[in-house]
């Protein structure tokens, strides 16, 4: 690797190097008639909150909890589970739950916590909750962090299995090549969730990392049936992004199997955004190389 060290050296040397993380403060928020579990961490003088959407769909805020609590150390963080996930409540018809309602809950979250501006840093399908919520609440969202966010249309779905089976090897293979991803257009959540705990290696560079990790179970019925209405369907949310203002940090792990290219062209759909590689590093830069990916994130937010 150019850095000369594993993904477990850095990941290890980097959380030895860091303060007691802060608590997270549970409380519930009511916002478009659902009860919402909110987590915060304490103020840090005036800095803007971050609101920190998970991806997954199926999951709730833990995928990024500790993962991201460096960036508490100079801002507050938001973190909440979406709808039907975790502690918040499930919408009614969890059937017919689609991402853009996970979308308008953003906006309505902020008024609900009194938050006149905050920033915002979406993950994976949370990066695509992010840019929608950013498109339809500019004023609220002053910067926007895509963390190798899934890509403005469906287009990078279907060749994604073919690509995780070209990485992985042994057991981990033939566990994913037993499963027909075709399976995830229905919304059979024990399909989606042991599909998902298969599918887990194949994002990282570094085989030995995942090996260290109990990768969650998805639990959510509402993401589910979100999630498999997005491959069953497609998605392209072009005209809804296209020439969006707020300014915009891509950061996305190099060796990622959703390729960098998503985020190139995300960037190009945009007003103003940059696209920062992270180096060695697969879907989860937090974890594989989290130097560079926590400093082009406190640059970008701590720029005015």
């Amino acid at each position: 690797m150019a850095s000369g060290s594993s993904a477990i050296d850095r990941f290890l040397a980097f959380r030895r190097a860091l303060p007691p993380r802060p608590p997270l403060v549970p409380q519930v928020v009511r916002a478009r008639g659902l009860d919402f579990a909110v987590h915060r961490t304490p103020p840090v003088g005036d800095a803007l909150p971050l609101l920190c959407i998970n991806g997954g769909l199926l999951f709730d805020h833990t995928l990024l909890w500790p993962a991201l609590a460096p960036l508490a150390a100079t801002r507050p963080l938001v973190l909440y589970d979406q709808r039907g996930r975790g502690g918040s409540a499930a919408p009614p018809g969890v059937l017919a739950h689609r991402i853009e309602y996970d979308a308008g809950d953003v906006p309505a979250l902020r008024e609900a916590l009194g938050i006149a501006q905050w920033d915002v840093l979406g993950h994976s399908w949370g990066g695509g909750i992010a840019m929608l919520a950013a498109a339809q609440d500019v004023a609220g969202t002053r910067r926007l962090v895509l963390v190798d966010a899934v890509g403005v249309d469906s287009r990078w779905m279907a060749p994604l299995h073919a690509a995780a089976l070209a990485v992985l090897t042994g057991a981990a293979r033939e566990r994913l090549a037993a499963l027909d991803p075709a399976a995830l257009r229905e919304p059979v959540l024990e399909v989606h969730a042991e599909y998902g705990q298969a599918f887990f290696p194949a994002w990282f560079v570094d085989q030995e990392l995942p090996a260290r990790i109990i990768p969650s179970r998805g639990s959510s019925q509402a993401g589910c049936a979100a999630v498999a209405r997005l491959r069953r369907e497609g998605y392209d949310w072009t005209a809804r992004l296209a020439g969006m203002p707020v300014p915009t940090l891509l950061v996305h792990g190099a060796a990622d199997l959703l390729s960098i290219d998503e985020a190139h062209r995300t960037a190009a759909l945009v007003a103003d955004a940059r696209v920062i590689p992270i180096a060695d590093a697969g879907h989860n830069p937090f974890w594989e190389n989290p130097v560079p990916f926590f400093a082009a994130i406190e640059e970008f937010l701590g720029a005015r």
